[in-house]
């Protein structure tokens, strides 16, 4: 089974996405993963892949066929997370979500600082982006 690799405009479209986010240029790889694309399915499937890696996260956003796509980040082999969705029919929609829930997430992980207090470390300097709003 051969799947469709990512168009120019979908490839344009991630890479604006990222940029309004970041406020600067991502680079992004072309790679290829292996999933299983169905919940019986035994055989993982080679699938086209967009990789890239921003402030000590790692993300990739897959193609699974058509307008289907699955996204996760991680920061470890041992920290990896999804959207809690299986697949999206929208490019867009995947790339934001998956870039809204990391942000919640680094808040999260980051923990709540009492008022007053100051940021430590590396979310305190000019590589902290907060949660995005749209």
């Amino acid at each position: 089974m051969s799947l469709p690799d990512f168009s120019d405009n979908e490839r344009q479209l991630v890479n604006q996405i990222l940029l309004e986010r970041y406020a600067r240029i991502v680079p992004v790889q072309g790679v290829e993963v292996e999933l299983l694309l169905n919940p019986g399915d035994t055989e993982p499937v080679p699938c086209p892949a967009l990789y890239w890696s921003e402030l000590g996260v790692e993300f990739v956003v897959a193609k699974t066929g058509d307008d289907r796509f699955r996204c996760q980040f991680f920061y470890s082999p041992d920290e990896v997370f999804g959207t809690g969705r299986e697949t999206y029919d929208n490019l867009g929609d995947c790339v934001v979500t998956l870039l809204r829930l990391q942000a919640d997430h680094q808040s999260t992980r980051s923990g709540a600082l009492p008022d007053g207090a100051k940021q430590q470390g590396p979310a305190a300097d000019d590589d902290y982006y907060p949660p995005i709003v749209i």
